[in-house]
């Protein structure tokens, strides 16, 4: 995969628990941006709305 499509999580900070995201089609990936050489997560489009929205309200 290409590194720079990555986005880091604006909620990221240094040295705590971070997450970077890559939209790939129809697919979300996500991936730890300290250790990038782990499996991605892969999500549906859906899905990751459906994570994201929950994450907003407080619902997770």
């Amino acid at each position: 995969m290409n590194d720079d499509a990555w986005r880091k999580s604006s909620r990221s900070t240094s040295g705590a628990n971070c997450i970077e995201v890559k939209y790939a089609f129809d697919y979300i990936l996500v991936r730890d941006s300290k250790i990038t050489r782990r499996p991605n997560l892969l999500f549906s489009r859906a899905s990751w709305e459906l994570f994201c929205r929950s994450v907003r309200i407080g619902a997770l």
